[in-house]
C-alpha cells in the first residue's frame, strides 16, 4: 500500500489562537518519535492566524489509526475542549 497522506485543518476560535498552537506544538515531537510517522508539519495560515494545517505522511492507516487513539490526542482534545471553531481530516493517496 502506498503511504497515506493526512491533511488536517483546525480553526481556533478567535479568542483562543494562541492556546490552540501551543497545545498543537505539543504534538509535534511526541507524534514524528512514533512508529509509522513520515512527516508531521504544522503550518498557520498568513492571512488567518486562527487557521492551522498539518500535513501528515504515515506508512499506513494502522498507524494513524494508534495516533488517533494515543493518549497525547487524548490530552490534546481534552485541553482545547471548546476552542476550536472547525476541525476537518482528509486523508489522501498521492496520485502522482
Amino acid at each position: 500500500m502506498a503511504q497515506l497522506t493526512i491533511v488536517a485543518n483546525i480553526i481556533a476560535k478567535p479568542d483562543k489562537v494562541e492556546l490552540v498552537k501551543a497545545q498543537l506544538l505539543k504534538l509535534i515531537a511526541v507524534t514524528r518519535a512514533e512508529e509509522g510517522c513520515i512527516n508531521y508539519d504544522l503550518h498557520q495560515d498568513n492571512q488567518n492566524p486562527a487557521h492551522f494545517v498539518f500535513y501528515e505522511n504515515w506508512t499506513s492507516t494502522e498507524h494513524l489509526q494508534a495516533h488517533l487513539a494515543s493518549s497525547h490526542i487524548a490530552e490534546y482534545i481534552a485541553a482545547t475542549e471548546g476552542s476550536v471553531d472547525q476541525f476537518t481530516l482528509n486523508e489522501m493517496t498521492q496520485v502522482a
